[in-house]
């Protein structure tokens, strides 16, 4: 086992624990059962057992041949259609995987989580001349964001390679029936893979959506799968004391009830960096709404300890901490002696950063308890493929028991329809004509 938690920083008396106990099991079970709000967008809870071997194979072709074809892959995407493949990859291989040498995998960069004309100009000066493919990935094929950027690339594609080219160079991640681009593939002769039904975006990444960018990039998804079912085995146990991630559920649940509005999941890796922007869709989609739910946040140690640090242990206290921690460094580096110890340095000489790097996490956790914050440690044995999707299973499970033990859906996100809606008025999507002069009259108001 590669994960554990600890909870003994939390600040929690034993009989709290018990307390909740019996909430904890009643959540595991409706959602083990499959009764409880939005139980039709469970089909990530069995993904190892269910998922479409065939398409997987086809993934894995694909993921070949862009390797074959491409130096550079666009992945277009908003949303849980980019971030869980993101944080993958970063996870796997850094935060410089598209600069540093691997012994397979393209240069992988995301387009269609913004509107930024800037941003799709740099992706287009950073492939340059260089063979380039396309994975668009969106269930609908009408979302805004994604729809323009593949406009854009598709274009760029079809100039290159000519329109014939161009179609062994796009793959679209859809629906398996409706939707904007399912036609469009069916008469251009793009491969396709699916978007479960039963799998909603920020539960997405070990779909096709996620899968084929990782591998696109390098990563053994085979490895990948491992972990996902080590975890999905590891965690059908609806005791909280014996089970990480319902004990996980029933101490941020606590924390909620005893007056926390924030989580901050504080990572010690910049490795883990991208998968704190994963958290941050998970959490917050999920159970920020009906005015309930923690915000969730992430930070990056030690580097926002020199900024927020100072908020965290003498600001208000309304949050807690969760600590990602990853035992085992990829490499050991060593700090070197200086003979004149102009910098004061030589208490450290001959130690590993990643030592100092543990004793930096050792510290502030100290630090930050006797201020009264209340921490939790997640940690993970290394950064690999396998340790990714124990991971990412960890939080689904633990985050779906939460959202059900506070009374919300944790499975839709009504919430982001809203901003989509103002947006389409003031464009002037047809259908919107009426809401658009009523937002433009709204707008002089706070403007």
């Amino acid at each position: 086992m590669t994960i554990k938690l600890n909870v003994k920083n939390a600040g929690l008396r034993d009989w709290e624990l018990e307390m909740v106990k019996p909430l904890v099991e009643t959540a595991y079970h409706t959602l083990a059962n499959k009764t409880g709000a939005g139980s039709e967008m469970l089909g990530w809870m069995d993904l190892c057992d269910t998922y479409d071997k065939e398409e997987f194979a086809r993934i894995k072709a694909a993921a070949q041949k862009i390797q074959d074809q491409s130096e550079v892959l666009i992945a277009i995407g908003i949303g849980g259609s980019y971030l869980g493949a993101r944080a993958g990859l970063e996870w796997a291989f850094g935060p410089f995987y598209n600069q540093l040498p691997k012994e397979k995998g393209v240069e992988v960069y995301f387009a269609g989580n913004n509107i930024s004309s800037d941003y799709v100009q740099n992706l287009i000066d950073i492939i340059g001349n260089r063979d380039f493919s396309v994975n668009v990935i969106s269930k609908s094929g009408t979302t805004t964001e994604p729809a323009v950027a593949f406009r854009i690339f598709k274009e760029l594609l079809e100039v290159k390679y000519g329109e014939a080219g161009a179609k062994d160079r796009i793959y679209v991640t859809t629906d398996a029936q409706k939707g904007a681009l399912r036609p469009l593939a069916e008469e251009k002769g793009y491969e396709a893979f699916i978007v479960p039904d039963a799998t909603g975006g920020r539960f997405s990444v070990f779909t096709a959506v996620g899968l084929l960018p990782m591998a696109a990039g390098g990563m053994d998804i085979d490895a990948i799968y491992r972990g996902l079912t080590d975890a999905t085995r590891r965690y059908e146990n609806a005791d909280v004391m014996s089970n990480d991630a319902a004990l996980y559920a029933a101490v941020r649940f606590l924390m909620l009830m005893k007056g926390k509005k924030m989580e901050i999941l504080s990572g010690y890796a910049p490795s883990t960096t991208q998968f704190g922007e994963w958290y941050k869709q998970l959490m917050n989609e999920s159970e920020g709404k009906d005015l309930k739910g923690l915000f969730s946040t992430s930070a990056n140690f030690s580097t926002d300890l020199h900024s927020i640090g100072q908020a965290i242990q003498d600001g208000p206290r309304i949050l807690f901490e969760t600590i990602l921690w990853v035992e085992k460094a990829g490499v050991d580096l060593t700090v070197p002696d200086d003979p004149k110890n102009s910098d004061g340095l030589n208490f450290a000489s001959g130690k590993t950063m990643q030592y100092m790097n543990e004793k930096a996490m050792n510290g502030t956790l100290l630090a930050h308890v006797d201020g009264g914050v209340p921490n939790l440690i997640i940690s993970v044995g290394e950064l690999s493929d396998y340790t990714f999707g124990e991971t990412v299973y960890f939080f689904w499970k633990a985050l779906a028991i939460s959202g059900y033990m506070i009374g919300v859906n944790p499975f839709n996100q009504p919430g982001v329809e809203s901003y989509k809606k103002n947006m389409f008025a003031l464009l002037g999507k047809p259908g919107f004509e009426d809401a658009k002069k009523a937002l433009e009259t709204r707008l002089k108001e706070v403007l």
